[in-house]
């Protein structure tokens, strides 16, 4: 069955035409799918004919929101959405003063191995298409009646272990006949795939590059994110470098603040050190308590922002939104396979 929603508008024209429609009939689909239609039967501009060739031949499917909570302190929806062969991912909405954005999965599960995040804890199962991406964004829109400004590629999977896809969905989205959101309300999440990051450098593209560093030293990073076996954290500062100066971008910094692991003063300066000759914005996350893992939150926020303002960096505190509900990343999933497991 063909996978219409995952197609460029010039793809699927070539896909009408093969099926001898005429290339305007591609827009008017383009524009049914990206409105979040669940059937060819709603297609009411197109003929009976042709929604039965589609019926025949293509596949539509929407994700099925099999969980859903919502904070009562501040308003985020935290969606477990199942897909058409039973797998589950997660999206979170979250809302801001300038705006609602969305943080979506890349994968249904990560075989990145990170020790502090629930994600990764039943490894990899598969990459989502670029429509089960797009699907988060848009049945997200639809079930809670909220406009997305923002969209965040920092969910459940390594996007850049995704890549083709993720591309296909970041042109899609964008696209003015689409949702249409502009690259600079993008940010894509890496845990340091330098192969990812220089693909994305030579393409240029006006969105924000997001690197979870939760440690700037080799030793500290390898014991907590085995990718930096594959790819040491000075060669990922390099890599950074280099994009900022091909791109001219910004990069923002992941780290979860890891009580008496990475909270150290000397890390702080080690970051300040790295980062030299290119602006960086450090965003300090509160770790999330993960029943299965060793690591604690820390007790130095503070005290480690301070550390990294003192040699003139920007640093923030993250957020922490929807507290009263399962909404860092892989909780309900992990809840959902474990109740599974359980019958």
């Amino acid at each position: 069955m063909i996978d219409l929603k995952s197609q460029t508008p010039a793809q699927l024209t070539e896909t009408l035409k093969a099926m001898g429609e005429p290339a305007f009939r591609a827009k008017q689909i383009f524009s049914w799918l990206h409105r979040g239609a669940e059937s060819f039967d709603e297609m009411s501009n197109l003929s009976k004919p042709l929604r039965e060739k589609l019926n025949a031949s293509c596949a539509l499917t929407p994700p099925i929101a099999a969980r859903k909570q919502v904070s009562r302190l501040d308003g985020t929806i935290k969606y477990l959405w199942e897909l058409a062969d039973g797998n589950c991912i997660e999206s979170v909405l979250m809302q801001y003063h300038h705006g609602n954005t969305v943080c979506i999965s890349s994968q249904v599960g990560c075989r990145m191995g990170c020790a502090f995040c629930a994600s990764t804890i039943a490894g990899k199962v598969r990459d989502l298409t670029p429509a089960e991406l797009l699907d988060q964004v848009i049945f997200t829109q639809k079930d809670s009646g909220l406009p997305i400004s923002n969209i965040v590629l920092m969910g459940i999977g390594e996007p850049m272990d995704n890549l083709d896809n993720v591309l296909r969905f970041l042109e899609l989205v964008n696209h003015p006949d689409g949702i249409n959101i502009g690259m600079r309300h993008i940010s894509l999440s890496t845990c340091g795939v330098i192969p990812g990051i220089e693909r994305l450098a030579e393409l240029e593209l006006q969105l924000t590059l997001s690197v979870s560093l939760h440690a700037p030293d080799g030793e500290t990073r390898s014991r907590i994110m085995p990718v930096n076996r594959a790819y040491p954290v000075e060669d990922l500062f390099a890599a950074c470098h280099r994009y900022f100066q091909k791109t001219g971008r910004r990069i923002s910094f992941e780290y979860a603040m890891i009580d008496g692991v990475n909270d150290h003063d000397w890390q702080a300066d080690l970051i300040a050190d790295r980062l030299r000759g290119m602006p960086g914005h450090v965003n300090l996350i509160p770790l999330n308590d993960v029943v299965e893992s060793p690591f604690k939150p820390s007790r130095r926020i503070a005290a480690f922002q301070k550390r990294l303002e003192s040699h003139g960096l920007t640093a923030t505190v993250r957020r922490s939104l929807g507290g009263d509900i399962d909404a860092s990343c892989g909780q309900l999933r992990r809840k959902a396979m474990e109740e599974q497991k359980g019958k």
